[in-house]
């Protein structure tokens, strides 16, 4: 008999299709797991009497031979999304209580076409981390452990919510942020698929910012397969987002057809970095030698510009945060600390409303757009920008794609890095340059580490040509055959 959590995304909607089990009892299997599964503090909203209505809805319409192409499989969100009336808190302090009275665009879109919502799910505060560790609702765990370790392992961030649900078999799916890696990374690190599409794919609007410029959402699923459906969903012009583009969307699960011959695929030189552990090499030079079997070509290229994209971006985020973040005063929303005066008030607020690490970047952000430093950091930090987004143009005149590990480890132990923030910041070092340019970048789970942690490769598209670079994940995922499972499987819903 088949466990409704084992599936993926497209096996249970085929299933559905085929009534072997009804909307409502995949619900309800998903709702069990979410339960058994709260010692991973993946969830900070878990909503099942919504996704027990919507369950119900759907079985209606697939009744009626009717529904979307998401028609009654459960999902879950990262909390930096509005959802009407549930509690969107941004893994924040200072948005406690906060419930928007309206609906992000991509969750709209969602629910349009079926999908039912398990609920919120934790994440970094205002999406600031790479570890997950920064959240005002406590760390989430990585469902995987290491061999012959029982510490827990940081699931990635600030996506690691979501890829810890997907990767622990307690939502089919998740929607996620990238701003500089953080749909990718927590993808790698937790063993499942993780699409950041083009700049402006996707619309911004009902997302809490972050840095205005590098932000998109994008799908977190168990195969590349999910993950083109789920994309084809939350693509798609939005008139109320105005950096959002005026793109037709393709199918992009059509574009799956496992075909790379001739595909030229670039092998950047300047991402052998200094320390970097043989197995992420060794893993990198599998991936090439997959392709070549399927007939793609590999290519030497050069981004020069890649050494100067960490502190490119950790110039252009916390800047573009701290005028983000200006809006959090206690006055409108969120959480009130009183004050006998209206700054006093604005300065309680903020100091308890945020954590550490996002006083840090405001600090950081206000300092590099304040008078005198302006033009010696944030000015200079967008002309390094255009530099990098122009390495990248002449390396897509001779190719295709590009391929790169995801991360330059493995998922670490909780803890392990949050004195050293220089070090937490260095984990998105194959990731940063991609928001930089505002491409589209995807990870893949192609093997393990030595100590059975999942790895993976990240595979680097045209701007607007998702297609192309599903097409050599899909590939690259056919070749690496990743079957393995975290030991913290929660997912055990009745047949």
């Amino acid at each position: 008999m088949t466990v409704l959590t084992d599936l993926t995304l497209t096996t249970a909607r085929e299933g559905l299709r085929r009534k072997e089990f009804s909307a409502v009892e995949l619900a309800e299997a998903h709702i069990a797991a979410v339960e058994a599964a709260r010692p991973l503090n993946a969830f900070i909203t878990e909503t099942p009497e919504k996704a027990l209505g919507e369950a119900y809805r759907s079985d209606e319409k697939l009744a009626r031979g009717e529904g979307g192409p998401l028609e009654g499989l459960p999902i879950a969100i990262k909390d930096l999304f509005c959802v009407k009336d549930v509690l969107t808190t941004a893994g924040s302090h200072i948005l406690d209580g906060f419930k928007p009275p309206y609906e992000s665009t991509i969750t709209s879109k969602l629910w349009q076409a079926g999908a039912v919502c398990l609920g919120k799910l934790n994440m970094d505060e205002f999406a600031m981390g790479s570890s997950n560790m920064t959240s005002y609702y406590g760390a989430v765990h990585n469902p995987w452990t290491r061999q012959g370790d029982n510490r827990p392992l940081v699931p990635g961030g600030s996506s690691g919510g979501s890829a810890a649900a997907v990767a622990a078999r307690i939502a089919l799916a998740a929607t996620g942020t990238d701003t500089g890696g953080s749909i990718r990374q927590p993808a790698g690190f937790c063993g499942i698929v993780g699409v950041k599409p083009t700049y402006g794919r996707c619309s911004r609007w009902g997302v809490v910012a972050f840095a205005s410029s590098l932000d998109q959402a994008g799908p977190m699923t168990r195969s590349v397969r999910d993950a083109a459906l789920m994309l084809k969903i939350m693509c798609g012009h939005d008139p109320k987002d105005s950096t959002s583009a005026p793109m037709d969307v393709p199918d992009f699960e059509a574009a799956l057809t496992g075909d790379v011959r001739g595909l030229r695929i670039g092998i950047p030189k300047e991402y052998r970095v200094d320390g970097m552990p043989a197995e992420i090499d060794a893993l990198w030079q599998q991936g090439i030698d997959w392709l070549k079997s399927a007939g793609a070509v590999p290519v030497e290229i050069s981004l020069p510009m890649t050494k100067y994209a960490l502190p490119t971006y950790y110039i252009i985020a916390p800047a573009e945060a701290s005028a983000n973040l200006a809006r959090y005063d206690g006055v409108r929303f969120g959480l009130r600390v009183p004050g006998d005066t209206l700054g006093e008030m604005y300065e309680n607020t903020r100091a308890e409303g945020f954590g550490a690490e996002v006083k840090r970047r405001v600090l950081i952000g206000t300092y590099v757009l304040s008078a005198g430093y302006y033009d010696a950091y944030y000015l200079k930090a967008q002309r390094l920008r255009t530099l990098i987004a122009r390495d990248f143009d002449a390396a897509f005149e001779k190719v295709d794609a590009i391929l790169t590990p995801t991360a330059p480890s493995a998922a670490f132990a909780l803890g392990e890095k949050m004195d050293d923030p220089l070090a937490m910041y260095l984990n998105d070092v194959f990731t940063v340059p991609v928001n930089l340019a505002g491409l589209p970048g995807m990870s893949v789970p192609a093997g393990l580490s030595a100590d059975g942690l999942p790895l993976g490769l990240q595979v680097i598209g045209r701007a607007f040509d998702e297609a192309t670079m599903l097409r050599v994940g899909g590939v690259l995922e056919t070749a690496a055959n990743f079957t393995a499972r975290p030991k913290s499987d929660f997912g055990k819903g009745a047949a």
